[in-house]
């Protein structure tokens, strides 16, 4: 996608989210659904979008929406941990060339995963976004979705 026509795309889906969280909700868990439901239908390079969530030494599956999602991914594996353990997004255009990428379905080639921060600026897990084709990340994806993500627990705020 043209990263302007993207940037614009995902403004609209950031205003439309907001909305509807601020709007009916005061549960992060709520807020998390909500995205991944707006976010997988209206992206469609998305394959699979969901959030991971720190549950004692590893990652557990929380909403989510596409193929049936691993449920625990064990600590310092993967790349979501690697996200977790560099404080930072992390852009992967070819899963395979990833060391120690874990393979919940072999059907995706490429990932974005952005750590989650909760009010106390913690970081509680991570957003997860699949896709079929290689190379489907860019850094206006990273910035984009990391608005988003804020969404979690900071819906009024810009």
């Amino acid at each position: 996608m043209d990263p302007l026509k993207k940037q614009k795309r995902y403004g609209r889906l950031y205003k439309q989210i907001q909305e509807l969280i601020v709007k009916s909700s005061n549960n992060p868990l709520s807020n998390m659904a909500t995205i991944n439901a707006v976010l997988y239908h209206k992206m469609d390079y998305f394959f699979w979008c969901g959030f991971y969530l720190m549950q004692e030494d590893k990652l557990q599956v929380g909403p989510y929406q596409g193929a049936l999602a691993c449920i625990n991914l064990a600590k310092n594996t993967g790349v979501c941990w690697a996200a977790i353990n560099q404080k930072n997004s992390v852009i992967v255009p070819d899963v395979e060339a990833f060391p120690g990428h874990i393979a919940c379905d072999s059907r995706s080639k490429s990932e974005i995963v952005i750590p989650l921060r909760n009010r106390e600026n913690k970081i509680v897990g991570v957003m997860d976004v699949d896709s079929k084709e290689y190379d489907s990340f860019d850094e206006t994806d990273a910035a984009e979705l990391g608005k988003i993500a804020r969404l979690v627990y900071f819906p009024g705020e810009h």
